[in-house]
């Protein structure tokens, strides 16, 4: 058999850098960061209404007890007229993955 071997030279347009997918990877970890979400970036997110995810993400109690800032979580449940629904985005994102099946299978 025969090996034929060749230096190849590729040239990226200087506003666009190599990275490797691990770095790649932890940079999506990192997007969501010091953001906080309102209810419409979570409709956004869920591609659900804000009465869909009140009634099978935010309101049942045993969501709510590992969601809402008064119970050490990472939601804002607005207490009065005026106040609006605040989300720690990055953790916001890790309860849903993780609550998939729940979520769905108990709606």
């Amino acid at each position: 058999m025969q090996e034929i071997s060749t230096n190849v030279v590729i040239q990226f347009p200087s506003e666009f850098v190599l990275i490797t997918k691990l770095e790649f990877e932890e940079l999506k970890q990192h997007e969501l960061t010091g953001t906080y979400w309102s209810m419409k970036d979570l409709e956004r997110r869920t591609n659900k209404k804000h009465d869909w995810i009140k009634e099978h993400i935010l309101y049942p109690e045993r969501h709510r007890k590992v969601l809402d800032i008064e119970y050490g979580g990472f939601a804002f449940y607005p207490k009065s007229k005026g106040q609006t629904w605040s989300f720690h985005a990055s953790r916001m994102a890790e309860f849903l993955d993780k609550n998939f099946q729940a979520i769905f299978l108990e709606s």
